[in-house]
């Protein structure tokens, strides 16, 4: 009878040069893109004042609500040590604000007092200490990994794609060059430098040039954003290098990258796994049994997409169904239509990462030896 080896199954030589070579092209890609887009003044960051020269922030405790006007009595800690005020309520209904509650206030330079926000930093500071922990726990060192590769993803967001962006460069090369980078430093900090990482790298990077190439036709034949929302229009006169339709364009090219790879490393872990367990199996035959988990994968991620829309923006819908206006109109209005084209976008991108990634695998993934053992005699 034949039995195999435990030893998983491994890439040539030649293979893993021929994706060393290919990483080290997208790597010079990624390095050019970035050099060319590289913000000239890194200092545009936290350069606008969020309040008057003589206002200033501060926490305050709620005592008690006027539950007719609204009104609130807060403790407030000031320069002069804690003080007793009055602060009406701008923006949020006098009902969601109950004693006990922590909220943010400005303080004016006459010393009255504007309720901004509450006051969240405990409870999310808590949440991502539980976060941590869990990710920790179960995943141990390869959750430890993920971590510190999201860090540095969000690190590469922050010091690179918004004051590049700010400084009016071509949304795309910034949207390719970001979204390269930060996977690259996820990939291969979560799940090790080898041929499988690799593998779900390029699909990876196949799919988000998909994305790329679609994006710059839809959200210019959708006109996204034709119509402005308030953040975006508050953007442009802060800073009027930015170009809206490129926000979103880069937006949307990022939005889906964690599903993608997600979509990635479950084909290159599915076809290595196969091949593991039927070294037998020809290319063509480890392909269509890879795809068989793939379009499982499919299924699940694409209403992963619409859902994760649905809830973040429930409120919206919720208004725009409100109004006497057709399904069609709802749905292609200015206020739903930017997130139609991000959800269409990158799911058509995700399904096509899926049988590209997995014929990646299929090429790269080497057979694993089998030893043959004489039957015993019975």
């Amino acid at each position: 009878m034949h039995s195999h080896t435990d030893a998983p199954p491994r890439a040539t030589r030649r293979t893993s040069l021929i994706l060393g070579v290919l990483v080290g092209i997208i790597g010079v890609a990624v390095a050019v893109g970035a050099v060319a887009t590289w913000p000239t003044n890194l200092s545009t960051l936290g350069s606008e004042q969020s309040t008057a020269d003589d206002a200033s922030w501060a926490t305050a405790d709620v005592v008690s609500v006027d539950n007719a006007t609204g009104e609130m009595t807060v403790d407030v800690e000031t320069v002069d040590g804690p003080v007793r005020e009055t602060v009406q309520p701008s923006g949020v209904p006098g009902t969601l604000i109950g004693a006990g509650d922590s909220i943010r206030v400005l303080v004016l330079p006459d010393g009255s007092l504007v309720f901004s926000d509450f006051e969240r930093t405990q409870p999310m500071l808590l949440l991502l200490v539980i976060y941590i922990l869990v990710v920790l726990l179960v995943a141990r060192w390869r959750g430890a990994g993920a971590l510190l590769g999201l860090g540095i993803a969000f690190g590469i967001v922050v010091f690179y794609a918004v004051p590049s962006l700010l400084d009016g460069n071509n949304p795309v090369v910034v949207g390719l060059v970001t979204g390269a980078g930060a996977l690259f430093a996820l990939l291969y900090i979560a799940h090790g430098v080898n041929a499988r990482t690799t593998t779900a790298y390029l699909g990876t990077i196949a799919g988000l040039g998909v994305i790329a190439i679609i994006g710059v036709w839809a959200v210019a034949a959708a006109n996204i954003p034709g119509v402005p929302s308030e953040a975006e229009l508050t953007l442009y006169y802060v800073n009027g290098n930015i170009e809206l339709r490129g926000l979103a364009l880069c937006g949307l090219m990022l939005a889906g990258l964690g599903i993608l790879n997600d979509v990635t490393v479950t084909q290159a872990s599915a076809a290595w796994e196969l091949r593991s367990a039927r070294p037998d199996l020809s290319r063509i035959q480890l392909y269509k049994r890879t795809m068989r988990i793939g379009r499982d994968h499919i299924a699940s991620t694409v209403y992963t997409f619409a859902f994760a829309y649905v809830g973040a923006s429930l409120p919206l819908i919720i208004i725009v169904l409100l109004y006497d206006t057709s399904a069609g109109t709802a749905i292609t209005s200015s206020e739903v239509a930017g997130e139609v084209v991000r959800t269409l976008v990158g799911s058509i991108g995700l399904v096509l990462a899926v049988p590209m990634t997995t014929a990646i695998a299929a090429l790269v993934v080497g057979r694993r030896a089998v030893r043959t053992e004489p039957s015993a005699r019975s």
